[in-house]
């Protein structure tokens, strides 16, 4: 009778093992009738009540039941390893006599795409690029640029000083004295480059961005020499003519100065948020060469004068791609820069 109950019990367990479907299903078999609360265990419990040769007839059946069921319920998981192997391996199989993809192809940044512009324009108008030491000297930085000694730029809060005594150039301006110093005029130059400032970083400021200046030195150069120049290289950059005005202002190393201003592209003059309602945006300072600079940097101001202009790469390359957090130009997210 007890060796007839064990054989069914056995007999219907294999059948669920190999009826199992997934891993899931093998242990809720496993679970049924080899757990603490299965079928097998409910046998050992009511073994209490037999006589001594029936307790050993009884737990040698048991035994050899549950020996044999452990045996299945393992063999079953091997097949369901087995199968996974392979599937994975189907799944993730490679042909190593293909060639190989080669790795992704990078994009530019856009402050590189927008440099990059900005030298074809002005090389193609017979302007030289030039270049020059991101660690400058204090001569080259400020008082060759008629920068006096008290002037609030050259306070700690705004200059990186070096413990040498020399400085990370807070504009590319000294480009444009050592250009003087070494080409002479006449001369058309501009100066692309990296600047660091002692800035507390925000969304819209950095300590470490990038300007473009921009000279040209002859004899009889106008305002009007300036305005054409400026506004050929707004229109190349936002890819249609803009509207331009001139604002007086202070700048040490050019006189008359003056604050370049477009008409807002947002709004087109009406006035927006972007432009505080003024329908005017203010981009770049520009002048005529401050005689004493010429004087500096051995040019006679009495036979040659000149304009100079400066701009941030960085602020254009937020204004032609509606960037509004100049921390993701230098964040190295490859998804910021796939965009470009």
């Amino acid at each position: 009778m007890i060796e007839q109950t064990f054989e069914r019990l056995e007999s219907r367990s294999r059948e669920r093992i190999a009826a199992a479907m997934s891993r899931e299903e093998l242990e809720a078999v496993r679970v049924d009738v080899l757990g603490r609360k299965g079928e097998l265990a409910r046998i050992s419990k009511e073994m209490g009540s037999l006589t001594a040769e029936e307790r050993a007839r009884v737990g040698k059946l048991l035994n050899g039941a549950k020996q044999g069921l452990e045996a299945a319920l393992e063999a079953r998981k091997a097949e369901f390893d087995r199968a996974a192997l392979a599937a994975r391996l189907d799944a993730e199989w490679v042909d190593l006599t293909l060639p190989a993809t080669g790795a992704p192809r990078g994009s530019l940044h856009p402050i590189t795409i927008i440099q990059s512009e900005i030298e074809d324009l002005f090389v193609s108008m017979g302007f030289t690029v030039l270049d020059g030491p991101e660690v400058e000297t204090e001569y080259n930085n400020f008082d060759a640029l008629n920068i006096p000694p008290d002037h609030p730029a050259r306070d700690m809060q705004d200059t990186f000083w070096l413990k040498s005594g020399q400085l990370l150039r807070t504009h590319t301006s000294p480009v444009q004295v050592r250009g003087m110093q070494k080409l002479g005029p006449p001369l058309r130059m501009i100066a692309p480059g990296r600047v660091f400032r002692n800035e507390e970083v925000d969304a819209s400021h950095e300590h470490t961005f990038y300007q473009l200046e921009g000279m040209m030195v002859d004899r009889e150069v106008s305002v009007g020499n300036l305005i054409y120049f400026m506004k050929t290289l707004l229109s190349s950059i936002f890819r249609k003519d803009v509207t331009v005005r001139l604002r007086p202002g202070y700048f040490p190393f050019v006189e008359p100065g003056f604050e370049l201003d477009i008409e807002c592209l947002i709004c087109g003059g009406a006035g927006c948020p972007v432009c505080k309602q003024s329908g005017w945006v203010e981009l770049l300072p520009c002048g005529l060469v401050q005689p004493n600079v010429l004087r500096m940097s051995g040019i006679d101001p009495e036979e040659w004068n000149g304009f100079a202009f400066g701009l941030g790469l960085t602020r254009l390359a937020m204004m032609r791609y509606a960037i509004d957090d100049i921390r993701l130009l230098q964040g190295g997210d490859l998804r910021f820069l796939h965009q470009f």
